[in-house]
């Protein structure tokens, strides 16, 4: 296996996806050492611990990026009270973690859903996304709820939310320059 160096500017491709009616699938039981907890009113460090944790090796760098130029913004997103962080704790520590954002009133968008690599491939993601999208549809008024993925991301991110019901409705071409080295 190769490695793509940080610093090299490579393509990839965001899929925006939505599901315009709730699945009939209920909140799945998670496994029992699985605890969700629910973050209120959390510091942006809580909420940049998490996307590290989950995002560094799919180069998630955007809210870095904002923590830099526009910190306010950023604090505002994360404290808004229609923007609520969910963690799965697993023995004590942070197995992943989905955000809801309800800001749109008819539209529950998925901004942010992942697992820490110790996390991957336990099953975990799969109920745990379940459960995101359950409580996404549970406040009143929606109507759809939106995700996006790109090809940087773990390659079964998008057959998952496609099997989970979302349908791709766009998709964009990008270029970024890693911020760390990348199994190719």
């Amino acid at each position: 296996m190769s490695t793509i160096p940080a610093g090299t500017e490579v393509p990839f491709t965001i899929t925006y996806l939505e599901m315009t009616a709730r699945r009939d699938y209920g909140v799945p039981q998670l496994d029992g050492d699985i605890r969700l907890e629910r973050a209120i009113d959390p510091p942006v460090w809580y909420f940049l611990s998490l996307y590290d944790a989950v995002g560094r090796e799919y180069e998630w760098q955007d809210r870095f990026d904002q923590a830099e130029e526009d910190p306010a913004a950023l604090q505002a997103f994360v404290r808004d009270p229609d923007v609520v962080i969910w963690t799965a704790i697993r023995n004590g520590w942070p197995a992943g973690f989905f955000m809801l954002d309800w800001r749109d009133a008819a539209v529950c968008d998925l901004a942010y859903f992942g697992l820490v690599p110790q996390a991957v491939g336990t099953g975990l993601g799969r109920p745990l996304l379940q459960t995101a999208i359950a409580m996404g549809w549970d406040r009143e008024g929606v109507e759809k709820m939106t995700v996006n993925t790109c090809t940087l991301d773990h390659p079964s991110a998008l057959p998952l939310y496609q099997k989970m019901g979302f349908v791709p409705v766009e998709r964009e071409e990008r270029t970024r320059v890693l911020v760390y080295d990348r199994k190719a």
